[in-house]
């Protein structure tokens, strides 16, 4: 299945223990069906020493934004700024992206 959000676009997380929070897309997986969503799923990881390539990677604990599933996401139409499905529509040879809600394109 083609994954319809891409990076940039603004979602709201519909399921989750984030259920409500928007944010913007930073990086799709879509052989995952996954997404990186800006200050969601924010995880802890503690990070030793490393010397690699002549450098040094500080010590510490580093935050990270997380992966969640696609489906738990939902675009943000940027004409009516409602969340929505997205569908698809194909003129001339160019694929468009249409929100389900207005009927608008999406362009960013």
């Amino acid at each position: 299945m083609a994954v319809r959000i891409k990076r940039g676009d603004t979602v709201r997380i519909i399921a989750g223990h984030e259920e409500g929070v928007q944010g913007e897309v930073l990086r799709v997986l879509p052989k995952d069906s996954r997404v990186i969503v800006q200050g969601v799923n924010v995880r802890k990881k503690h990070q030793r020493q490393i010397q690699s390539g002549g450098r040094t990677m500080n010590p510490g604990i580093i935050q990270f934004e997380a992966s969640i599933h696609i489906s738990n996401v939902m675009l943000i139409c940027p004409r009516c700024g409602e969340p929505t499905r997205v569908g698809v529509k194909r003129e001339d040879g160019e694929v468009q992206r249409i929100c389900k809600q207005c009927d608008e394109v999406i362009d960013r």
